[in-house]
């Protein structure tokens, strides 16, 4: 049960990232308060207020069908501009920054409910427009309905204002690295505070390995429900692959410490979930990722906008910083086992994804490469652990080896050098 509960929430986590989700949620709401709005009509909504307070009640049918035609054309209209501006938006933020950037540009709640408020009221005012019966016949007219579609276009007006003014932050790229930025930072504080109460990994070099059974990113798994199976059945697990990465059929998925029954596999398979994209929240290595690639494309020819590489630098030594703190594997515990060990992109490889391509594109640059030196060497100062100050003292001879080739300027080297010392 627990298993088919985790795969229906992961299908409804998937179906919130899409543009349309919370959009089409709400204009289905649209289409139950007009009926609700009808049903009360026919209790005498509009009589009641007509006595009471006249104000809130429109009479006359004219006006009524007038009100709400020029309602639907107008927000129709503003609704296709909304659309524009998203489509323009995520144009260039692929063009100038990066292509991995799309999906959490998509995913935008604030803009889903803001083109939701858009679509409820069109269908509000379409469906009230439809229930305004003909001249001639004995009935009350629907005005406290028409009278509620006005608060509603007044509503969407407020909305669109909001949506101009968010959709103008949302472009800039200070703001979307910092989002990027703090994702990953609250991901890395939250693994640095469980590690503190973690001992060493075990050593699980004869364990058995289990490949896994469909290609795809792996995206994510329930660890709550691995690890109570671990103490139920007294077996222990390594996950080998990272998350995020990419998983062919056939490669190694985890390894277990005893031999599993078939019974028992299938359910630790079912709470894997594998897909074609690459978004996934509480994935810092993503940002790290999505980050680099920012500021390598800022070096390129095209767009040459060193300014957005170094802001993009300093978020990266700040993550660094904090992933410098953590080794190479998170492991869950209970009941005094190591229940579940989950290992990640260890911290060379880490450091050799991020620092080639900006040693490749960036080391012409001065500014440039003085800024990657100060960030290695920052990170180098706040790590305790030995191995990854090996790492990256070794990192950052590739990076002055790589200047020294590309910059002729001696004066300039002399300055990094000062770095050195």
């Amino acid at each position: 049960m627990k298993d088919k509960i985790f795969t229906l929430l992961s299908k409804v986590y998937n179906l919130k990232n899409k543009i349309a989700f919370y959009p089409s949620i709400i204009a289905l709401g649209g289409v139950f308060f007009a009926y609700l709005m009808m049903f009360l009509e026919n209790l005498g909504i509009s009589d009641y207020f007509q006595e009471i307070l006249p104000e809130l009640v429109v009479n006359d049918e004219e006006t009524a069908r007038t009100i709400l035609s020029t309602f639907i054309a107008g927000l129709t209209s503003i609704m296709v501009f909304s659309f524009s501006m998203v489509m323009i938006l995520l144009n260039q933020a692929s063009s100038n920054f990066s292509p991995r950037l799309l999906p959490g540009l998509i995913s935008n709640r604030r803009h889903q409910i803001v083109l939701g408020c858009y679509l409820f009221t069109i269908i509000y005012c379409i469906l009230i427009l439809v229930f305004i019966e003909p001249n001639g016949k004995d009935y009350q007219l629907p005005g406290f309905s028409v009278v509620l579609s006005i608060v509603f276009m007044i509503n969407s007006l407020g909305a669109f204002i909001y949506f101009i003014h968010s959709i103008s932050q949302e472009i800039q790229i200070n703001n979307i690295l910092l989002k990027i930025y703090r994702k990953a930072e609250k991901s890395l504080k939250r693994l640095i505070e469980i590690e503190k109460e973690v001992k060493d990994k075990s050593d699980t070099s004869n364990w058995i390995e289990h490949k896994t059974k469909k290609s795809g990113y792996f995206k994510t798994v329930s660890t709550d429900i691995l690890v109570d199976m671990a103490c139920k059945h007294k077996f222990e697990l390594e996950i080998l692959s990272n998350q995020g990465s990419y998983c062919s059929e056939g490669d190694v998925l985890f390894k277990s410490n005893i031999k599993l029954s078939e019974e028992i596999l299938e359910k630790i398979y079912n709470n894997f979930e594998f897909s074609k994209g690459e978004l996934i929240d509480n994935n810092y290595l993503l940002a790290f990722k999505q980050i680099t690639e920012v500021a390598v494309k800022s070096m390129s020819p095209g767009i040459n906008d060193p300014g957005t590489a170094i802001n993009a630098i300093d978020y990266l030594s700040e993550l660094l910083a904090l992933r410098a703190q953590l080794t190479n594997f998170e492991i869950k515990q209970k009941e005094n086992t190591d229940a579940l060990i989950i290992n990640t992109l260890n911290f060379k490889d880490l450091i050799y994804n991020i620092m080639a391509p900006l040693r490749t594109y960036c080391s012409h640059d001065i500014i440039i490469v003085k800024k990657l030196l100060i960030s290695l060497l920052r990170t180098k100062n706040k790590t305790n652990i030995t191995s990854y100050k090996t790492i990256l003292s070794s990192e950052i001879e590739l990076l002055i080896t790589d200047a020294k080739i590309n910059i002729k300027n001696t004066e300039d080297l002399k300055n990094l050098e000062v770095y050195l010392n």
